[in-house]
């Protein structure tokens, strides 16, 4: 790993604060204390603030967003899985009870961001459309939507298990607003498949080209829809409901980090 960045010192405050945010989550949901406990959404916000400043400075010292390799993808992911979780659990206060696997997710990659490398990126001329900004804007969406349903079903599924779920509402009212963000979750993966293709074209000329991202977010899509249309066709249980919830939530994570394991940068090739 390269000599640390100057955003490094509040990047790493905020995972901190991250991590302590999950770590509190599970402490109240295992624990005896009130499920609307708020510590927890104080102590994120406090995370995507320091996050926030890291983001900043880094993209002043650049001059570019955090767009490129998997450092930036994961400080920008942070910083908006959290910023929209919370303006989700402010919209709907039953979120906060389903803290502790939302949260927890945020939690693994507070801890995974210290570990990639933190090297100055350079941006290549064929990012500078605004057309990534949009399909960037649905990518974020569509992953914040899904973090919300993840939330929902991992509680369901824990049903029985952990006492934060007994003071949830019944499995049918969970499983209901969760495939209600799903449905959400998919009108925002439409939009970055729709806005990718543009930018792809307007960028390389062509309208694709099934590089590993382009092809693990059609993938991700399709599983989406599967999981809708199960749903709507047979009258799915919430259990399985959940399930599935889940397996796309996962599909998702991998495309969105594990991808760039395999080509290091998004659209590797194509730059």
């Amino acid at each position: 790993m390269n000599g640390m960045p100057a955003e490094a010192g509040w990047l790493w405050a905020g995972c901190a604060a991250c991590v302590s945010a999950a770590l509190r989550a599970w402490q109240v949901g295992l624990g005896k204390r009130r499920p609307d406990d708020a510590w927890a959404a104080r102590l994120l916000l406090l995370s995507v603030a320091l996050v926030a400043l890291g983001i900043a400075q880094r993209w002043w010292r650049l001059g570019h967003g955090p767009f490129l390799d998997m450092f930036e993808i994961l400080a920008s992911s942070l910083f908006s899985l959290g910023a929209l979780w919370l303006l989700a659990q402010h919209r709907w206060p039953l979120l906060r009870r389903a803290a502790p696997v939302s949260l927890g997710v945020l939690g693994v990659m507070a801890l995974w961001l210290p570990f990639t490398d933190p090297v100055d990126t350079f941006f290549p001329p064929t990012y500078e459309t605004p057309v990534l900004w949009f399909h960037v804007l649905m990518g974020k969406l569509f992953l914040a939507c899904a973090l919300v349903a993840l939330g929902l079903a991992g509680s369901q599924l824990l049903r029985g298990r952990a006492r934060f779920v007994d003071a949830m509402p019944g499995a049918a009212a969970l499983d209901a607003l969760a495939w209600r963000v799903m449905q959400v979750a998919l009108l925002f993966e439409s939009a970055m498949l729709v806005t990718g293709a543009l930018w792809a074209q307007d960028a390389w000329g062509r309208w694709w080209a099934w590089d590993p991202l382009e092809t693990w977010a059609f993938v991700t899509w399709l599983a989406l829809v599967g999981a809708l249309h199960a749903r709507r066709r047979w009258a799915i249980g919430p259990s399985l409901g959940a399930a599935l919830i889940v397996g796309v939530f996962v599909l998702a994570f991998l495309t969105f980090f594990g991808v760039p394991f395999v080509s290091v940068a998004p659209h590797k090739g194509a730059v």
